[in-house]
């Protein structure tokens, strides 16, 4: 592994991911909520099935909520961020209380927005918490090697959820370089060969499933085992 252990590693990695995972679907559930608001109910069959999750809601309501705060959904919103939280307590000494505060107060959030007449109104409050993590990290991790694993682990989330919803070309192409530039600092061992092919799937820019499904799987073991 090099300098950091692989326990350690793997840590920083999925604090990345999910803390990722959340605010990136966050986002994208925003959109998907106007459209199940404004035309189509059912639109978020669609989200499920391009995030590859069941549809087990039955209904946009049960879905608007349950998906977001039910810490029994292993999919929720609030489920995934209480993952990013339990790696960040194990290596709270390395990313500091100060950034470790922002995702609590985002998690607090979501395991008390049920409770809100306006729960959407509080999803920003989560966004702007996560970028403030985001930022607070830059600033308080010192160790650049950690804040390398951690960037992997976002950019290696961010690009995954990029080709499940068919992002443009450019926006892959921007994730595709930040995700390079991370492995490249980091000691981390990586699958070159699968780096070389998920820039040729992003190049021949196609929307097939098969190619998705094949950029997807690259992604997902592009590191070497232990990851």
């Amino acid at each position: 592994m090099g300098i950091i252990s692989i326990v350690k590693a793997n840590n920083l990695l999925w604090l990345g991911r999910y803390t990722e995972r959340t605010y990136t679907t966050l986002r994208l559930f925003n959109q998907y909520y106007d459209q199940m608001i404004d035309f189509d109910p059912a639109a978020y069959q669609k989200y499920c099935e391009q995030l590859g999750i069941p549809d087990i809601y039955g209904d946009k309501n049960t879905f608007s909520r349950n998906y977001i705060f039910d810490a029994a959904d292993p999919n929720s919103m609030v489920s995934n961020l209480t993952r990013a939280h339990d790696n960040a307590i194990v290596i709270r000494d390395t990313i500091s209380s100060e950034t470790l505060s922002y995702l609590e107060m985002a998690l607090n959030i979501l395991k008390e927005g049920y409770k809100e007449h306006a729960p959407l109104l509080e999803m920003q409050k989560v966004l702007d918490y996560l970028m403030a993590f985001w930022g607070c990290m830059d600033d308080y991790v010192d160790d650049e090697e950690s804040r390398n694993v951690i960037k992997v682990g976002r950019y290696q989330e961010r690009l995954d959820l990029y080709f499940r919803f068919s992002m443009p070309y450019d926006k892959k192409l921007k994730e595709y370089s930040k995700l390079g530039n991370r492995l490249n600092k980091s000691h981390l061992q990586y699958k070159r060969e699968s780096m070389l092919h998920l820039l040729d799937i992003i190049e021949a820019d196609s929307d097939e499933q098969i190619a998705r499904f094949d950029a997807i799987s690259c992604i997902n073991h592009l590191l070497e085992e232990g990851f």
